[in-house]
């Protein structure tokens, strides 16, 4: 348990859904949790949240990720605005977190740094009102609709087939660059009902109003109506932190974890879009949520274990519970608390709750 402002439990790198729900999970199972996140990713481009239960498609990823950060704090963690810069393990086996500003030491650090989709070169649609990132996220809002499918690799001529699942005016756009997918792949395209479009764009048509598009212009002078589409270019992921730890990479450049988040290096948990995987929102929740709970088998202090009965005896009444004060009090006074959110449990049992806020 942590004994001062700057000594954590738990280190969340990264404000995406993955750490959101890392952190969410360590403060409600009672660890000193701190979230330092930078701000931006990939969930806050998100013009709609898409696929996540209970949560409307009207809800952008920003406003999002902020009820997020409110939940998170509402249970006692700790939100910081911050660049992590370094992270290096101490001589007691615990991990220093340096900022540009702060420095602080946790029992375990969880990286949830995700990765930047590489963009194509302009000129481009508007992100979210046309350039879209996330195929299993937005193809749906292009039934029946003409989309293009950017890019020259294995990764765009395989997206484009996808598409014919939901629509059958899907054009394949290389932009001037000579294909690199493979033979195999050439032979399967050239079965489906995809138009390659080799031209590069040289302009982009919005609607004046709603912002969304309607059309590109090539370098041959025609113009292609589109309702939107997809970049495939690859993805640059945010493995620094990881590497300097030594953790280890896939051949794909993600790191690679178990199960439950666990790195090769003890201590170190890595969810969300920088593990192997669907890039989805309720996968890194998933993850998130895995990641929490295995973190808390591995520091929470009861049950006791039969070796440090042995060496230290059975536990003393005066050790229950291991919750710090701190967040004790923030759970007796929480709207989800048994005894509701002025603490009646609390006052019952003799404790002081949180102050109110009359």
């Amino acid at each position: 348990m942590s004994s001062s402002d700057d000594e954590y439990d738990i280190a969340v790198v990264g404000g995406g859904p993955a750490g959101l729900t890392t952190a969410l999970y360590g403060a409600r199972l009672g660890h000193e949790t701190v979230l330092i996140d930078r701000g931006g990713g990939r969930a806050a481009m998100m013009a709609d949240t898409h696929n996540v239960i209970g949560v409307t498609e009207d809800t952008s990823g920003n406003e999002f990720l902020a009820t997020g950060r409110e939940q998170v704090e509402s249970y006692g963690g700790t939100f910081e605005r911050g660049f992590v810069t370094d992270v290096e393990r101490t001589g007691d086996d615990r991990f220093r977190l340096s900022t540009s500003d702060a420095e602080l030491v946790s029992e375990r650090v969880v990286l949830a740094t995700g990765f930047s989709d590489e963009r194509p070169d302009p000129p481009l649609p508007r992100t979210g009102k046309g350039l879209h990132y996330c195929l299993h996220c937005d193809a749906y809002m292009f039934v029946d609709e003409p989309v293009y499918v950017m890019g020259h690799g294995e990764a765009a001529a395989h997206v484009a087939m996808i598409m014919l699942n939901v629509t059958d005016d899907v054009d394949l756009l290389t932009r001037g660059a000579a294909p690199t997918w493979s033979d195999e792949t050439a032979e399967q395209l050239a079965a489906h009902p995809v138009d390659i479009v080799e031209e590069d764009v040289t302009g982009v048509e919005n609607d004046p109003d709603s912002g969304w598009l309607e059309a590109l212009e090539f370098e041959d002078g025609t113009r292609r109506e589109y309702r939107g589409g997809f970049p495939m270019y690859g993805s640059d992921y945010n493995t620094a932190l990881a590497e300097g730890l030594g953790c280890d990479l896939t051949e794909g450049g993600e790191i690679d974890v178990d199960d439950h988040g666990r790195t090769s290096e003890d201590g170190v948990f890595a969810v969300g879009d920088i593990t192997p995987g669907h890039n989805q929102v309720p996968v890194a929740m998933g993850q998130g949520a895995k990641a929490g709970l295995a973190i808390h088998k591995e520091i929470r202090e009861f049950p006791r274990s039969r070796e440090a009965i042995e060496a230290d005896g059975p536990v003393d009444p005066d050790e229950v519970p291991a919750i710090s004060p701190e967040l004790m009090a923030t759970a007796v006074a929480h709207e989800g608390h048994a005894g509701g959110p002025r603490g009646e449990v609390a006052e019952a049992k003799g404790r002081t709750p949180a102050a109110d806020d009359d």
